[in-house]
Order: C-alpha cells, then sequence, then structure tokens
C-alpha cells in the first residue's frame, strides 16, 4: 500500500492499494480515503503501519481485539501478509479506518457504455464485516 497524501495534522488522506490480499473488496490500484484516527471495531478495514517493517503501510480487515493489539487479516484467505503471518499488529501502528475506496479509469476506455458502467461503481463506501470474528473463531 502507497500512502498518496495528507496533510499534516489532517483528519484525512488518500492511499493507494498494492496486491491482491484485500481482493474481493478492494483490488490493486484502488484509492482508498483514510479516516486518521478514528474509532475503529472489529470488522472495519484499516490502515497500519506493519509491524516488522513499519515504514510499510497495509491494508487489512481488523478481526478481533488481541490483548492490546490486533488480529488483522486480508480478505483473501490465499495471500499472505497478515496476522496468520506476522501475529497481532500493536495498536499503536493502527493509523485510521478507511471509508471509501476509488477505482480509477481504466485506460483506453472509450465507450458510453463502459463509461457509464465505471461511473456507477467507482466510489464505494468500503464496510465493516461483522462476520469476520466468527470466521476467526471458526477457523
Amino acid at each position: 500500500m502507497t500512502g498518496l497524501g495528507r496533510e499534516p495534522g489532517a483528519p484525512f488522506g488518500v492511499a493507494e492499494v498494492t496486491g491482491p490480499s484485500m481482493l474481493p473488496a478492494l483490488a490493486h490500484g484502488d484509492r482508498l480515503l483514510v479516516h486518521y484516527g478514528a474509532a475503529v471495531r472489529s470488522g472495519d478495514v484499516a490502515v497500519l503501519r506493519h509491524p516488522l517493517q513499519q515504514d510499510l503501510l497495509i491494508v487489512k480487515r481488523l478481526a478481533e481485539r488481541r490483548g492490546d493489539g490486533w488480529w488483522v487479516l486480508g480478505d483473501n484467505p490465499y495471500a499472505e501478509g497478515d496476522s496468520r503471518v506476522f501475529g497481532a499488529v500493536p495498536g499503536d501502528l493502527l493509523l485510521g479506518r478507511v471509508r471509501a475506496r476509488y477505482r480509477p479509469r481504466p485506460r483506453g476506455q472509450r465507450s458510453v457504455l463502459g463509461l457509464l458502467a465505471w461511473a456507477s461503481s467507482a466510489v464505494r463506501p468500503v464496510l465493516s464485516d461483522r462476520s469476520v470474528s466468527r470466521r476467526l473463531r471458526a477457523r
């Protein structure tokens, strides 16, 4: 994930998704509206610093609280790079909650129907998935 922009002290910023770990909810290249410092709860999608490489930002779904940290999972069960690999993420590495995603217009898209289809789905809120905790306990 790449941080694209946030003014110092501003409550909102933009980040870009890289990789497939959050498919199908978020795709490579999606841009995210991040609410920094927002209250979070299980099921929310959040931006965090990677616990082993803190200059790297990651986007994951918050599965559950574990001690003073969060167990985080990607929506794509076949992609690596979540708490199954590095354990719970300390709470101080949680940066903010993802509020919406924006899919950039595909290059070369010129048909009117294609542009209308893109426009109708380009901006969507990123909703919490409350079933994530139940799925975690079922494993």
